[in-house]
C-alpha cells in the first residue's frame, strides 16, 4: 500500500513540474519577504525555567529580594585611588547616567553618591545614620576636606569591599533592570548594549579612568554582537561546501542545487518565525543553520543517487525519478527523527530553549519539503549529455576502489573484531563522561572568550571586591506576621553560621547578620550584643529598621533572607553550595519554619542546570526509542533497529567524553548540539542500511550486500560528513566561545557517527546474520529502492 502511494505521488510531481516548482517559487518570495523582518530577540525572562522550585521562590518574593537582572558598573582609576575631585566627579555623572537609563529601578541604584548608602554611627542617643556623601555635596563643589570625610565614610560604613574596592581605586554602581518598561514594552537588549557603551563606557572612560560593565544586559548584549558574525562563518562554511560538492560532482548545476534547497528551506523558517511572532535569540542563532547543514547533508546523498543513476545511462528525468522513490523513505525517517530529537527540546520547560526547538523543528520538517522533493524535480529539469554520465562512471569506480578496504568488515573474524572494539569504546566513553558537568565550567561568560572585554571586566571586579558578582538568595519562609518571633532570626543565624566555612561562598549578607549589627550599635557598641535579640519587642524593633533597606525581608517578616556571594557562577560552585543548604535543612526542622531555594542570579542558573539535568535523560530516551520505532516500522526488523541505533549510542557517549576532556559543560547552548548530533549521525546509518536491505532483497549474500552498499553511498556518506566537519571547524575562530565549542563538537560528532556507520554498522548486521539466520528473504517493498 506504502509503495502504491509513493508511486503515485511520484507519477504526480513530476507530471506536474512547472506547477510543483512555481508554487514553492513564490511560497518563497512570500516567507523572503518576512524573513527580512526577523530579528535578533534576547531576554532574561526567556531563561527562567517554568514552575521550577527554585523559580517560585524568586518569583513569588522577586519585589522583597535584590533583583537577578543587575547592571554593575566600576569606576576605575588607572592611576592611584579613586579618592580625587576628579575621580568623584566621574563617579557621579556614571552615577547619574545609570540613574536615567530606561528599565532602571531608580530607588534602588546604589552607589557612594546615592542616599540609600549611609553610616550608622553609635552615639550616645544609639544609631545615626547619615549618607556617605551628604546631600550638600556636589561635584563642583569638593574640597580636600570634603573628600577626606567621605574616604572615612566610605571605610567606617564598611563599604571597602563593596562599593569600594578593597585597594580604593575603584568604586562600583549597581542598578536593577525591568525586563519591561512602564508601557509594557519589552526591552531590546541588543539595542540596550549599544546605549550603555553609548552612555556609561564612551563619554567617561580615559587615559587616567576605565569604566568597567557587566552584568545580564552587557552579556547578552556581547554575545548578540559577536552573533552577527555568526553570517561570516556561514557563508565559509557554505564556500566550503560548495567548492566540496563541486569537486565531487564536477558539476555547476549539481553544486548550485541542493545549496539552493537549503537555502530555501531556511527562507521558509525564518518567514514562519517572523509570522508566528518570533525573533532569533544570540544563543539559539546557530540552529538555522546547524539545520543548513542537515539539508546539504541530505542533498548530496540526491546528487549522488541522481549521479549513480545517470552513470548506468538513464536519462536526468528518470534519474531523479529514481532518486525520489530510493530516498524518500530513508531521507523521510532521517528527517523525521531529527525533527522528533528537536522536539523533545519542548520538554525542558525554558522559554529561550522551546523557542529553539521550535525554530529548529520548522526547519527540519522544511527540508522534507525541499530535499527530497524540490530537488529531485528541480533536477528532473536539467538535461546532462552523456560525456557527463561517462565521466561520472568512471569517477564512481574509481571512488568505489578506494572503499573496498572498508568492505573487508563483512567477514565475519573482522566483523567480531569490530564489534569488540566497538563496546570497548562504549564502555571506556560511559566510564569517562558519567561525571560530565551540566552546567557552565568557566567563570565570567561561558558564552564569551576569556579575553573578551565582558570576562576582563568580570575577572578585574571579582578579584578587586569582596562581594562576589553572583549571590544565591536563600529565604528563611515562615508564618504570617512573624516580626516578632525571635526563632526566625536564630534559625536564619544558624544558617549563615554553617555556610561560613563552604568553599565557593565569598561573603555573607544577611537578615540576622543585619539583626547582630543593629542589636550591637544600639547598645553601645558593646561587642558581647552582637547577637539576635531573644526579646520580641526588641526584636521587632530591629526588624522595622532593617525593613527600610530592600533586600532582606517582607513586609510581615514572613519572609528574611540570607544572601551568599559567590566567588563565581560555575555549576560545581553553585552545587556545593547548594547541596549545604539543603543538607541543614533535612537535619534543621522547625515547625513553621522552612528554606526556600533560591533566589539570585547563582538561584536562576541552578534552577536551569536542574531543568537541563532532569530533562537530559528523558528527552534522549524519547529520541532514541523514536528511531527504534521508525526503523522497525520501515523495515519490521529488529535487526535493522539494533545495526542502526548501537552505534549511535557509542557516538553519543563518545561525544560526551569529548565533552567533559574539553571542558565544554552541558547548557542550553550545548544540548541542541547533542540532540543534532544524534540527527544527523542517525542519516548516515538510515542511507547506508537503506541500500543493504535492498541488496539482501535482491539475494545477495550479506557479504556482497555490505560491499555494494559501501561503494554505492559510503563515498558520499565520507563526503558529506568530512564536508560538514571542515565547514563547522571554522566556528573554532569565532569571537564567541561557546560558538567555538559548538564548532569543535559538531565537526567531531560528524566525522565520530561517521566511522560508527562505516565499521560498526556493517559488523554489527554481519554478526546479525550470522547469530540469527533469516527465515524468509528481505521483502522488497520494505525498502522502496531502486
Amino acid at each position: 500500500m506504502l509503495t502504491s502511494l509513493i508511486h503515485k505521488l511520484e507519477h504526480w510531481l513530476f507530471s506536474h513540474r512547472a506547477v510543483v516548482l512555481g508554487s514553492l517559487a513564490i511560497l518563497t518570495a512570500v516567507m523572503a519577504y518576512f524573513a527580512l523582518q526577523l530579528r535578533m530577540d534576547a531576554g532574561y525572562e526567556k531563561q527562567i525555567p517554568i514552575g521550577h522550585e527554585y523559580v517560585q521562590t524568586f518569583q513569588q518574593y522577586r519585589a522583597d529580594l535584590f533583583g537577578a537582572n543587575r547592571l554593575t558598573v566600576v569606576v576605575k582609576a588607572k592611576h592611584g585611588k579613586i579618592w580625587t575631585k576628579e575621580g568623584l566627579a566621574i563617579l557621579y555623572k556614571v552615577t547619574q547616567a545609570t540613574t536615567y537609563l530606561p528599565n532602571i529601578d531608580r530607588l534602588g541604584v546604589q552607589s557612594l553618591w546615592t542616599p540609600n548608602s549611609y553610616v550608622n554611627e553609635i552615639t550616645e542617643e544609639g544609631f545615626r545614620s547619615q549618607p556617605v556623601i551628604p546631600g550638600t555635596v556636589t561635584p563642583d563643589s569638593l574640597t580636600a576636606e570634603d573628600i577626606a570625610h567621605i574616604q572615612s565614610a566610605a571605610s567606617e560604613g564598611g563599604f571597602i569591599g563593596s562599593l569600594v574596592s578593597r585597594d580604593e581605586s575603584a568604586a562600583m554602581i549597581t542598578a536593577e533592570i525591568g525586563e519591561t518598561d512602564n508601557e509594557g514594552k519589552k526591552i531590546d537588549y541588543i539595542k540596550y548594549n549599544h546605549l550603555i557603551e553609548e552612555k556609561l563606557r564612551a563619554p567617561f572612560e580615559n587615559a587616567d579612568y576605565e569604566v568597567q560593565i557587566i552584568g545580564f544586559a552587557k552579556q547578552i548584549g556581547d554575545i548578540a554582537d559577536g552573533a552577527q558574525a555568526v553570517l561570516v562563518f556561514c557563508a565559509i562554511a557554505l564556500l566550503l561546501t560548495g567548492l566540496a560538492v563541486y569537486w565531487y560532482s564536477h558539476s555547476i548545476r549539481f553544486t548550485l542545487l541542493p545549496i539552493a534547497c537549503s537555502l530555501t528551506s531556511l527562507v521558509w523558517q525564518f518567514g514562519t518565525l517572523r509570522l508566528l511572532g518570533y525573533g532569533l535569540d544570540p544563543l539559539g542563532v546557530l540552529v538555522p543553520f546547524l539545520v543548513f547543514a542537515i539539508g546539504v547533508s541530505h542533498g548530496v546523498q540526491q546528487i549522488n543517487f541522481i549521479t549513480r543513476e545517470l552513470a548506468e545511462g538513464k536519462s536526468s528525468f528518470d534519474a531523479a525519478r529514481h532518486s525520489f522513490t530510493g530516498l524518500l523513505i530513508p531521507g523521510t525517517l532521517a528527517l523525521v527523527t531529527a525533527f522528533v530529537s528537536f522536539v523533545t527540546l519542548l520538554l525542558i520547560p525554558i522559554p529561550m530553549i522551546r523557542e529553539l526547538a521550535i525554530t529548529a523543528s520548522l526547519g527540519v520538517a522544511y527540508k522534507i519539503i525541499t530535499n527530497l522533493v524540490m530537488l529531485p524535480v528541480a533536477a528532473s529539469c536539467i538535461n546532462f549529455p552523456h560525456s557527463y554520465a561517462q565521466k561520472a562512471m568512471k569517477k564512481r569506480e574509481q571512488r568505489a576502489r578506494w572503499l573496498l578496504p572498508l568492505t573487508k568488515v563483512a567477514k565475519p573474524r573482522n566483523a567480531l573484531m569490530v564489534l569488540l572494539v566497538t563496546f570497548g569504546l562504549l564502555g571506556v566513553s560511559i566510564w569517562q563522561s558519567h561525571d560530565r558537568v551540566v552546567g557552565t565550567l568557566q567563570p565570567g561568560a561561558p558564552e564569551l572568550r576569556p579575553e573578551a572585554r565582558f570576562n576582563r571586566d568580570a575577572v578585574a571586579i571579582s578579584s578587586s571586591f569582596d562581594v562576589g558578582l553572583d549571590w544565591l538568595s536563600v529565604v528563611i519562609q515562615s508564618p504570617p506576621e512573624s516580626c516578632e518571633s525571635p526563632a526566625v532570626g536564630t534559625y536564619g543565624d544558624k544558617l549563615e553560621y554553617a555556610l561560613k566555612g563552604v568553599p565557593g561562598i565569598v561573603s555573607i549578607s544577611s537578615f540576622p547578620g543585619n539583626l547582630r549589627t543593629y542589636n550591637e550599635g544600639y547598645n553601645e557598641g558593646n561587642p558581647k550584643m552582637n547577637a539576635v535579640p531573644i526579646d520580641s519587642g526588641n526584636y521587632a524593633g530591629l526588624s522595622t529598621e532593617i525593613g527600610r533597606v530592600r533586600g532582606y525581608l517582607n513586609k510581615d517578616c514572613s519572609m528574611t533572607a540570607v544572601h551568599l556571594y559567590l566567588a563565581d557562577h560555575k555549576a560545581t560552585t553553585i552545587n556545593r553550595v547548594i547541596a549545604e543548604v539543603k543538607a541543614f535543612r533535612a537535619a534543621h526542622v522547625e515547625p513553621g519554619i522552612t528554606i526556600r531555594l533560591a533566589a539570585g542570579n547563582a538561584g536562576v542558573l541552578a534552577a536551569i542546570n536542574d531543568e537541563v539535568e532532569k530533562s537530559e535523560l528523558p528527552m534522549m530516551l524519547y529520541v532514541y526509542a523514536t528511531i527504534a520505532l521508525l526503523v522497525f516500522i520501515v523495515y519490521r526488523d529488529l535487526r535493522a533497529v539494533i545495526a542502526c541505533c548501537l552505534p549511535l549510542t557509542v557516538g553519543t557517549f563518545i561525544g560526551y567524553w569529548f565533552m567533559k576532556a574539553f571542558d565544554i559543560g552541558l547548557t542550553v547552548a550545548t544540548l541542541p548540539v547533542m540532540v543534532l548530533a544524534v540527527g544527523i549521525g542517525v542519516d548516515y546509518a538510515f542511507y547506508i542500511y537503506n541500500r543493504l536491505q535492498a541488496h539482501l532483497a535482491a539475494g545477495e549474500t550479506i557479504a556482497k550486500a555490505i560491499e555494494h552498499s559501501i561503494t554505492e553511498v559510503g563515498m558520499a556518506t565520507i563526503f558529506t560528513a568530512i564536508t560538514l566537519a571542515i565547514g563547522v571547524a571554522t566556528w573554532s575562530f569565532s569571537e564567541l566561545k561557546f560558538q567555538a565549542d559548538m564548532g569543535k563538537l559538531l565537526a567531531f560528532m560528524f566525522i565520530v557517527n561517521l566511522v560508527m556507520a562505516m565499521t560498526a554498522l556493517p559488523a554489527i548486521a554481519v554478526f546479525l546474520e550470522w547469530a540469527f539466520p533469516r527465515k524468509s528473504k528481505v521483502r522488497v517493498s520494505a525498502v522502496f529502492s531502486h
